[in-house]
């Protein structure tokens, strides 16, 4: 299931990846299976994406919930306080439970609205009902698995476990979000986390570890869920029995929504470990393109996907980079190719508001445009995954071209990524060999740039899988 990947990439994709399950599911939460596939029975990469919104609580195309929100405070507790701060964090969720977020879980709100301290309200809970197994504390968890994921396994579990008590005072929940911890720290690590599950295991509580084993076993299906998966049993089940079915992270995605119920949450938990298995790379840029959403009662802020990438490399303690350009002059656009233009970074911000804009390099704030897709290319040897992100900003152009729409196609100089991606549509669409390809990009593009090995040699796999490829 693993391959060779720089660990920013996949910690990226995890964070982003937890919440663009989040809103991928949060549409189709509580209604019955199959909604998902239903109304997209084949992948929707023209203007209008699976990223649809509505649902009861209205969403936006994009837009995350309680699920992600709650993410982010866990996140920027950490950050601010370069370590965790329970008072803090629970201070930062009774704020955001005070505001009336749109959608909130009836065992979080009865929490945090007891006016209890932040050590005892939901310990108190639980003993008074007996019930606090929610999956509340799984949801929000990926951004403290990254973080103590650098600290190995014991500090991993126990953060979980301390985490999770702060709304679910069950320790069933704490054990659940703790093998979550574990799995995702070997994701991030490179390994497989279908493998670290017996081990895991091994670390949890006696008294919990039989229910754990049961719903985590290879032969589970959530066919055999004896609970809703609004429980944190089924929720981590499904979640695991979709990665070990799921060929890539779309696929996972699909088929955990496809469950109906809870579609949101088993989506997150379910997007942040396949975000860590598969890398950034991996999840569909029409879905990461489109993420948005604010924190109730935590200022106006619009967390974009830029900000959730900035936010995952400061959780793993790396530096953070600059989107901020500067001003630059302007290249493009100009039209190379039939329908398809290119230009650099600015070229493309200022350019006509109906291009379809296909952005190769990372961006502070997404332009204008009402349609913008953004791959996740760094022009370096670190894309062990440019293929799938190759041919999934390939088949987005050519469903957006079908549709009619101008495409722009930029990086930041308008050179190497930019001329990667011109090159690969006509060997994909001409069945050009990826020299005379590289000609013809030339003679209509003054800015390509040839420097990066690994895009060439991309370009070479690619070779064998167009159209022309067995031309003499």
């Amino acid at each position: 299931m693993t391959q060779s990947m720089h660990r920013s990439h996949r910690v990226a994709g995890a964070l982003v990846g937890s919440a663009v399950g989040d809103a991928l599911g949060a549409p189709f939460e509580f209604g019955p299976p199959g909604q998902l596939t239903a109304r997209f029975p084949v992948p929707a990469r023209g203007a209008r994406t699976e990223m649809c919104g509505g649902g009861s609580l209205g969403w936006a195309p994009g837009e995350f919930t309680d699920d992600t929100q709650m993410a982010l405070l866990v996140a920027t507790s950490l950050v601010d306080n370069a370590g965790p701060d329970l008072a803090d964090v629970f201070a930062r969720f009774t704020r955001w439970a005070d505001a009336n977020p749109p959608d909130i879980g009836n065992q979080t709100r009865a929490v945090l609205s007891s006016g209890r301290p932040w050590d005892v309200a939901a310990a108190e809970h639980f003993a008074r009902s007996g019930h606090a197994a929610g999956n509340g504390g799984l949801m929000r968890t990926t951004p403290a698995a990254i973080w103590f994921s650098r600290a190995g396994t014991e500090a991993t579990m126990d953060g979980a476990r301390r985490i999770s008590a702060l709304t679910h005072g069950d320790p069933s929940a704490g054990e659940g979000a703790a093998i979550l911890h574990e799995l995702m720290r070997v994701a991030l690590e490179g390994g497989d986390p279908l493998d670290a599950v017996e081990p895991a295991l091994a670390l949890v509580a006696e008294e919990h570890r039989d229910r754990w084993a049961t719903v985590l076993d290879p032969a589970w299906t959530p066919a055999d869920a004896t609970e809703s998966n609004g429980a944190v049993w089924p929720t981590l089940g499904q979640a695991m029995w979709a990665l070990r079915t799921g060929r890539d992270f779309a696929e996972v995605l699909r088929l955990v929504v496809d469950l109906g119920g809870d579609t949101d949450t088993v989506a997150c938990v379910a997007g942040g470990l396949a975000g860590a298995v598969f890398g950034m790379g991996g999840i569909p840029s029409r879905w990461a393109s489109a993420l948005h959403g604010r924190v109730p009662g935590h200022g106006e802020k619009l967390w974009r996907l830029a900000d959730l990438q900035q936010l995952a490399a400061a959780l793993d303690g790396a530096a953070q980079q600059s989107y901020d350009p500067g001003v630059i002059p302007r290249i493009g656009p100009a039209e190379v190719l039939p329908g398809i233009w290119a230009a650099n970074l600015d070229g493309a911000r200022y350019s006509e508001q109906d291009f379809a804009v296909i952005s190769l390099c990372r961006l502070g704030e997404p332009f204008e445009h009402e349609l913008q897709r953004m791959a996740y290319v760094a022009d370096n040897e670190h894309n062990s995954d440019l293929d799938v992100v190759l041919a999934d900003v390939l088949e987005d152009m050519a469903a957006l071209r079908a549709e009619g729409h101008r495409l722009l196609v930029h990086c930041h100089g308008g050179a190497s990524r930019t001329g990667l991606v011109l090159r690969a549509w006509l060997m994909r669409t001409e069945g050009m060999a990826a020299d005379e390809a590289t000609a013809h990009v030339a003679a209509r593009w003054p800015h390509l740039g040839l420097w990066n090995a690994s895009f060439t040699a991309a370009l070479d796999r690619l070779a064998v899988q167009s159209p022309g490829a067995d031309r003499p």
